[in-house]
């Protein structure tokens, strides 16, 4: 039995330990590993880091990817995974606790009795408690902007509790549309979905298209009193204008994930220190998803949930060798991978091609015990070609 090749995983903050053991004894996983073959890492900022040649993926353990420079890795046929919904129910419960904080005045109810004096402490409750009476979620209109792996589930819980939600995602998939209450109202103009709620959620990701969504025209199409959540990126509201309409009681309060300088000068911010992923059991989800996407993907060439490459599976078969050739997107290049293995007479046993914008990927199984010398150096010399692995 041929011997397991050795793969490094270098990885960067801190990932969780049930993550890291579902890789197989044949890893090497660690922050000091030079030359990996692939990159582990939360919130690292991947931008300020050169990245080894030897990297063929970088695996994020959550659902953003702006701290990975994506399209220079993108450029030199570097996979670059997430981990989208692993964490969707541990933001989801953070929106939901978002939208009782603001409704029920508790941040404010809190800080109240944490600076009360000991003496007569009870009557002091008593006589201050009516200063944050509340308003129940039953019975409000919930807005979800976005009705991905987060706001679907968002939207369904804002229904369990007896609100009525609207949802706005021009691009929802089937997967998510199957998942998606029947009750949720389903709006298809944003300015529509403003006007019409007592809370607006967000949760898309952040684009240069979505960059500033809820921009100052826009906000002030909501109803006096809205709370609004952001829990995604903050650049997905214009921040001064968020501020402006608080003070003019457009907003009742902005709750975000995403404190800073700007936002924080209005007092009717509920401002969180990025918590929307922060459980056991969200980190624990997403590095599993990862660990087991990056031994795929090193070990067969199978592609699930990358952000820059296609979708790709293959089924894998005991002695053959797998071809993986990563090359950029334009016609003709498969006809020349064809050409060279015709030309080297070698027989084809299974062949997939696909494509994701300018990234062009080829999977073959070749009847072959040992790839020729002869074989790869053709192969490298396509000029489009970026990538090339033999498994």
């Amino acid at each position: 039995m041929a011997k397991k090749p050795v793969y490094k995983i270098k990885t960067y903050n801190q990932i969780s330990k049930v993550g890291l053991q579902r890789f197989k004894p044949n890893y090497q996983v660690s922050d000091k590993i030079n030359n990996p073959d692939a990159i582990m890492l939360r919130s690292f900022d991947l931008h300020k880091e050169p990245v080894s040649e030897s990297v063929l993926a970088v695996g994020r353990a959550g659902a953003g990817v702006n701290n990975i420079p994506i399209a220079s890795l993108d450029a030199k046929g570097i996979a670059v995974f997430n981990a989208p919904g692993a964490n969707a129910n541990s933001v989801k419960e953070l929106v939901i606790a978002g939208m009782l904080i603001a409704g029920r005045n508790l941040d404010e109810a809190l800080k109240y009795v944490a600076e009360l004096p000991d003496e007569n402490m009870k009557e002091n409750i008593e006589a201050g408690k009516k200063r944050f009476a509340g308003s129940e979620l039953t019975g409000k209109t919930l807005g979800v902007i976005g009705l991905g792996a987060i706001g679907h589930r968002v939207a369904n819980t804002g229904i369990d509790l007896g609100m009525k939600v609207l949802g706005y995602d021009p691009a929802m998939t089937v997967a998510n549309a199957w998942q998606l209450s029947s009750h949720v109202g389903q709006i298809d103009n944003l300015d529509q979905l403003l006007r019409q709620c007592d809370y607006v959620t967000i949760h898309v990701p952040l684009l240069e298209a979505t960059k500033g969504l809820l921009s100052r025209e826009k906000l002030k199409l909501l109803r006096p009193n809205t709370v609004l959540l952001n829990l995604s990126r903050d650049e997905l509201a214009d921040e001064v204008a968020v501020v402006a309409a608080l003070e003019k009681g457009k907003l009742r309060n902005y709750v975000t994930d995403f404190p800073n300088k700007t936002i924080m000068q209005s007092p009717k911010v509920i401002a969180l220190p990025h918590l929307g992923a922060s459980t056991k059991e969200a980190e624990d989800n997403c590095a599993v998803m990862i660990a087991d996407q990056l031994q795929d993907y090193l070990e067969n060439g199978n592609v699930k949930f990358s952000v820059n490459f296609p979708n790709v599976f293959m089924p894998r078969y005991e002695g053959v060798i797998r071809l993986v050739l990563v090359h950029t997107n334009l016609p003709g290049v498969v006809a020349q991978i064809s050409n060279i293995m015709g030309t080297e007479k070698i027989n084809i046993a299974r062949l997939l091609n696909k494509s994701r914008d300018s990234t062009g990927y080829t999977m073959m199984d070749l009847e072959l015990t040992k790839v020729p010398d002869e074989l790869t150096d053709k192969l490298r010399s396509i000029p489009e070609l970026l990538k090339l692995r033999v498994l």
